[in-house]
């Protein structure tokens, strides 16, 4: 019997999951659940690493023996680190206002196509390119102290046992790894004045990288949505994933990126899979919309479980008024139901006024902006995509889930739930020699774990809504 300790971290919580295998069955449970509560230190949005660290070992002292640990992560953060490999203060949080103009001053160096067919990443301030060109700008003692920059899953094993590795998935978050060859792109690089060797060696994914107390510290698939997509269960070559969390990335794995300029305006990105594939996607905000208006009515004082929040948007008059989740009105905490009725309004729309209306008009906005992509994805690949994914905790929305597969007009194979955590197990029970490889992985989860199918209904209403919200985009 083999024991693995998964540490899974999103944006606003996280939590270590213990697993066993043994003789072809796999079971698993939560030991450790803490919050992750990023604050304002020094001038930034950042997060606390310190209580990071110490839930991580909260979660090893619960779990108890095992063999090994990795840890996943959201995308594009890092710490720095000097000559000594101390910490140069806490993570930057990717909300952090730093960023702002970044991207146009970027341009000014290296052009938008030039970079994505550099890179092939989706051209956002949020990625680490333009967090470095801010260190560079507005931090130059930090900047001139960091001697190793680690995104924030290496950083966790670093911490743990002086691991000194970038993992592949992770990188290729930066907007610096060629998404041609998986190494450092050295133009890019050179054009923002950015030296290759503040970057650790890099690793693939499934790599032991050090021990801590007798087990294997693995550098899973360090981005989250990788662990996600490499416990899709059992995919078909024209499947499609919605990895549904806090953001949503659609998108389909491919043996080859594509680096267009048609591509770069979609919006669309090449990242590296756990399976050596590319996953093609999209970022689209996500649960982030629904969580932080939720929040918000805590703040008015109004309390609303997600149970209580779906069934007020069934009782509101469906497919009334769109938002684009992804304008930038909607990426900074706050008040996102007054936001929601300022789009609305200034889009000429009816404004939504009750808690039912702003989460009907939410999912609605969600499920139409998932068709749009499924539609770029199509355009881009040829592929004629025969069912959707959808992975983590959107899995458990089925108001979502049924809206997504109405107006994508194709079926919806909702779970697991716990797609990133099983991702992260797979690939360490690949890498203790436990399973063949990610194929594997993937069969067990398909004849293991339960999954909720939504077959299409009715689209006729859904097409005229889909017209008015192409409209509303190209505003």
């Amino acid at each position: 019997m083999k024991r693995v300790l998964a540490f899974d971290f999103g944006a606003s919580s996280g939590r270590a999951i213990l697993a066993e295998y043994e003789n072809g069955h796999l079971t698993y449970k939560e030991v450790h659940r803490f919050e992750n509560c990023p604050r304002e230190r020094d001038g930034h949005f950042r997060w606390d690493f310190a209580d990071l660290m110490a839930n991580v070992h909260q979660g090893i002292e619960k779990a108890g023996a095992f063999d090994s640990i990795g840890f996943d992560t959201w995308g594009v953060d890092f710490g720095l680190l000097d000559e000594d490999g101390k910490l140069l203060g806490d993570p930057v949080h990717y909300r952090d206002s730093r960023t702002e103009g970044m991207v146009e001053k970027a341009m000014a160096r290296m052009d938008a196509d030039a970079l994505y067919a550099a890179t092939g990443s989706q051209i956002m301030a949020i990625n680490t390119l333009f967090q470095l060109l801010a260190v560079q700008e507005q931090d130059a003692e930090t900047w001139e102290k960091a001697r190793r920059l680690l995104f924030m899953p290496d950083l966790f094993a670093h911490a743990l046992c002086g691991a000194d590795v970038c993992e592949t998935t992770i990188a290729s978050t930066s907007q610096m790894l060629d998404a041609r060859t998986g190494a450092w792109n050295r133009d890019v690089l050179q054009s923002f004045a950015i030296p290759e060797h503040l970057f650790a060696p890099r690793v693939n994914s499934g790599t032991a990288v050090g021990e801590y107390q007798g087990a294997k510290v693995i550098a899973v698939a360090g981005h989250d949505t990788q662990c996600a997509v490499a416990a899709m269960p059992a995919p078909d070559a024209n499947a499609a994933f919605l990895s549904c969390g806090t953001w949503s990335l659609l998108g389909c794995e491919l043996d080859n990126p594509i680096l267009t300029q048609r591509s770069r305006l979609d919006a669309l990105s090449n990242e590296q899979g756990a399976n050596g594939k590319i996953n093609y996607l999209k970022n689209i905000v996500g649960l982030w919309l629904i969580q932080e208006s939720r929040r918000q009515w805590r703040r008015e004082g109004q309390e609303y479980s997600y149970a209580q929040l779906e069934q007020l948007a069934l009782a509101a008059e469906p497919l009334r008024s769109f938002i684009d989740p992804d304008d930038p009105l909607f990426t900074p905490p706050g008040d996102i139901p007054g936001r929601v009725r300022e789009f609305c309004r200034r889009t000429g729309q009816p404004v939504p006024e009750t808690v039912g209306q702003v989460m009907r008009c939410i999912c609605e906005s969600l499920a139409l902006k998932y068709r749009f992509a499924l539609e770029q994805l199509s355009r881009a690949t040829g592929k004629q995509f025969s069912v959707l994914h959808v992975l983590g905790g959107g899995a458990k929305d089925g108001l979502l889930c049924r809206m997504t597969a109405d107006c994508a007009g194709i079926p919806v194979i909702a779970g697991p739930v716990e797609a990133t955590a099983l991702g992260n197990i797979l690939i360490q029970l690949v890498a203790l020699g436990e399973l063949p490889d990610i194929a594997a992985g993937r069969a067990l989860i398909a004849a293991t774990e339960p999954v909720k199918r939504f077959a299409p209904g009715d689209r006729n209403d859904w097409d005229k809504a889909y017209e008015t919200y192409t409209t509303i985009l190209s505003e």
